[in-house]
């Protein structure tokens, strides 16, 4: 494992702090077994951006009500803190559960990595 690294059972995180954007990257099972012990972590990642934030979500193999519900609170944190975040590369049953519970409605939803980067390069038109 390297910097930046944390590793729990079913869930494995890995923050990058670049000048311009974070980019926190998640890969195994969302669930009620990992989200309790992830949340501190990404909320501590969260902490420490001050820029926006993506999380790349290429690497979930499972989410269920726990990891929308985790989800939606690093959203609500990071809105708070006047953050942007946007979610990248969701696998297909990610997508669909984000669709299904409307939450892909709530979230900018990137079909890759590449492109939520460069989103954050393209000034937003008010």
């Amino acid at each position: 494992m390297h910097p930046g690294s944390i590793a729990e059972d079913r869930v494995t995180m890995t923050v990058r702090h670049l000048p311009d954007h974070t980019i926190i990257a998640l890969s195994g099972e969302l669930d009620l077994a990992s989200t309790a012990a992830l949340r501190e972590k990404m909320l501590v990642a969260l902490n420490r951006a001050g820029a926006p934030v993506v999380i790349d979500l290429s690497a979930v193999t499972f989410c269920d009500a726990a990891g929308l519900a985790l989800l939606v609170g690093i959203r609500r944190r990071a809105r708070g803190s006047r953050l942007g975040l946007t979610l990248a590369a969701p696998r297909p049953p990610v997508r669909k559960l984000l669709r299904i519970t409307g939450l892909d409605r709530a979230f900018t939803v990137h079909e890759s990595l590449a492109q939520a980067r460069g989103a954050l390069d393209r000034p937003t038109l008010l």
